[in-house]
């Protein structure tokens, strides 16, 4: 496919989609170079091999993921002109992901309550990691959340419909871009002790 080719429209929807996956390939790129490092880290003596994940980020991984869920429902609602519930599954969406970045930062309290620090002498090279990746996801979040609320804002003014919704789903793929972000992440930070 020519991709000169179309109305106005149809390439400006088409340069959207692609500075999305760029900026979603710049991303990955990013969290691989900390991955990698957390790898080459861990041969280091100082390695806290016996520190876990707070349970709070295994409940916001749950979290997260049925958001994805709820913002697959909002989009086939639209699909099917069904506003109304579109609107609820939005807001379904935007209560999940605050809850997620609520939770993670009780998983942080946990991490010093039990003496651990980003920087510091209590703290270990492990745990600068850890807390590094995950804040680094939840700016990431409140990037999508940000992006959840032009597309609610949108969605109440009836701007997406049966037959235009790519800002939904722009919206939606980025959000779903973040959920299995972290489900990675948290399977990469669980198992590579």
């Amino acid at each position: 496919m020519d991709l000169t080719q179309g109305s106005a429209k149809e390439k400006n929807d088409r340069a959207k989609n692609m500075m999305l996956w760029f900026g979603i390939v710049s991303l990955l790129m990013g969290f691989a170079g900390w991955t990698s490092a957390y790898i080459v880290s861990s041969e280091r003596e100082d390695w806290a091999s016996d520190v876990d994940l707070p349970t709070a980020f295994y409940i916001s991984t749950v979290l997260i993921i049925i958001s994805s869920i709820s913002y697959i429902l909002a989009k086939r609602a639209v699909v099917k002109d069904n506003q109304k519930q579109a609107d609820i599954w939005l807001l379904v969406t935007l209560g999940l992901g605050i809850s997620f970045i609520v939770i993670q930062f009780t998983g942080f309290s946990d991490m010093v309550a039990q003496g651990y620090y980003f920087t510091g002498p209590t703290s270990s090279i492990k745990m600068s990691y850890m807390i590094l990746i995950a804040m680094v996801h939840i700016l990431h979040v409140v990037a999508g959340i940000i992006s959840l609320l032009v597309v609610l804002y949108n969605q109440f003014k009836r701007k997406y419909s049966s037959q235009e919704y790519l800002g939904l789903t722009l919206g939606a793929t980025f959000w779903h871009f973040l959920d299995l972000l972290w489900v990675y992440l948290v399977l990469f930070m669980t198992f590579m002790k």
